[in-house]
């Protein structure tokens, strides 16, 4: 069965770029041991991609003429108009996130839906009750200030740690399963 799943790196002080959606803090452990195979690993699982709109602009500009999904249906979630790379399977959409999660399961068949960075489309998830796992890379460097990792109103029922490991001495990977709506 398909889920929605949160994989994502994040400062130890919970932001996942900074204010200007700088990510140097991040690129430069690119090259930590186990951090491709970790990546490789989870993009297996991925059927569906959902993003949000500054997310995708991020990519468009910093990866210009380069779309990294060429094979893995994307919606993107924005008010913007945006056109799509070629060769890309790139829809765009306005609306609550109930209203295309059917669709976006279709779309991942026997895999998962991953919900790629912007914390607050993640958090539209959360708050419908939809996102089911958070798969977060703790990245030893503190930014003070940025986006935030998970922008929901607090407390939420604790998270349950199915996993976790370390990447090259320098990273924790956490994988969590969040609770379902209505069972304590």
């Amino acid at each position: 069965m398909s889920i929605f799943q949160y994989y994502v790196a994040s400062t130890i002080d919970g932001f996942i770029a900074s204010t200007d959606d700088d990510l140097g803090w991040l690129l430069q452990f690119d090259h930590v041991e186990g951090v491709t195979e970790s990546i490789e690993s989870f993009m297996s699982g991925v059927g569906c991609i959902a993003m949000g709109g500054d997310t995708y602009r991020w990519l468009i500009e910093h990866e210009p003429g380069k779309w990294p999904y060429p094979d893995t249906p994307c919606w993107v979630f924005t008010h913007h108009e945006y056109s799509a790379p070629a060769g890309s399977d790139v829809t765009f959409v306005r609306g609550d996130v109930r209203e295309f999660a059917p669709d976006l399961l279709k779309d991942a068949g026997h895999k998962n839906v991953w919900l790629v960075g912007g914390g607050h489309l993640v958090a539209q998830f959360a708050n419908a009750g939809l996102l089911q796992e958070m798969i977060v890379t703790i990245i030893p460097v503190v930014l003070g200030a940025g986006k935030r990792l998970l922008p929901l109103e607090g407390p939420t029922a604790p998270l349950e740690l199915i996993s976790s490991k370390i990447l090259g001495g320098a990273a924790a990977e956490l994988h969590y399963r969040l609770p379902r709506p209505g069972v304590a």
